[in-house]
């Protein structure tokens, strides 16, 4: 089978590139990482949330690109079934399928109220109350899931998509200091300690690149 190539931003602000690279190193398969320059005027425009990339992440394989990351994750779970992406269990497969679009497609308040920043750690951050209702709703969204599969994982033992589509959440929840129930904090504590999660966290601090706009102080 080719090495593909996975196009991505910075890996300590851009929650969709953390998206895509989580989902593809599930899969097993091979990939070589082809980064974007931060100073990239398209790069930029997805970290501050002023527009949607369609560079990022991207996946190229076999002739194909596939650039949307719920297409990025169908596209591995044909491809390599095995790894179990998305759960094999009808119902549990409808389920993950619904909360990863939900998240693909709303809670925008709280993508710009907590913007992905792995260096920062505001103890005690106000939230903007525009996003409590976001956060809420996350929180149902995991103790529902939880409830279902017993966990660790939102269903079951092994990460699957819903994971990689709420880890951006679970690292946003770290940097500002939400208070979680019981439930969420140990789910929180399992994706950040997810073993994945912490080498892409590890490349994050190492990255020299800075966004003013998304370091300031709160």
């Amino acid at each position: 089978m080719s090495t593909a190539t996975l196009t991505i931003s910075s890996k300590n602000y851009s929650s969709w590139s953390l998206r895509g690279w989580l989902l593809t190193r599930m899969s097993g398969l091979a990939f070589e990482e082809r980064v974007m320059p931060i100073d990239d005027p398209n790069t930029r425009a997805e970290l501050l949330l002023l527009s949607p990339s369609f560079l990022v992440p991207c996946l190229s394989h076999d002739g194909l690109d596939i650039w949307d990351t719920l297409a990025i994750a169908e596209y591995l779970d044909e491809l390599m079934p095995e790894a179990g992406i998305i759960p094999k269990d009808r119902v549990a497969r409808a389920h993950g399928r619904s909360i990863a679009g939900e998240m693909h497609s709303g809670f925008a308040n709280l993508r710009s109220a907590l913007p992905m920043n792995l260096k920062g750690h505001y103890k005690g951050f106000k939230v903007w109350a525009g996003a409590l209702g976001d956060i809420e709703r996350v929180r149902t969204i995991w103790k529902e899931a939880l409830a279902a599969s017993k966990g660790p994982f939102l269903f079951g033992d092994a990460p699957t998509l819903a994971d990689a589509m709420y880890a951006p959440v679970a690292a946003r929840f770290t940097t500002y200091d939400v208070a979680l129930d019981p439930v969420c904090e140990d789910y929180r504590r399992t994706v950040m300690n997810w073993p994945l999660m912490q080498e892409w966290i590890e490349a994050a601090m190492a990255e020299p690149e800075e966004l003013d706009e998304l370091d300031v102080e709160f």
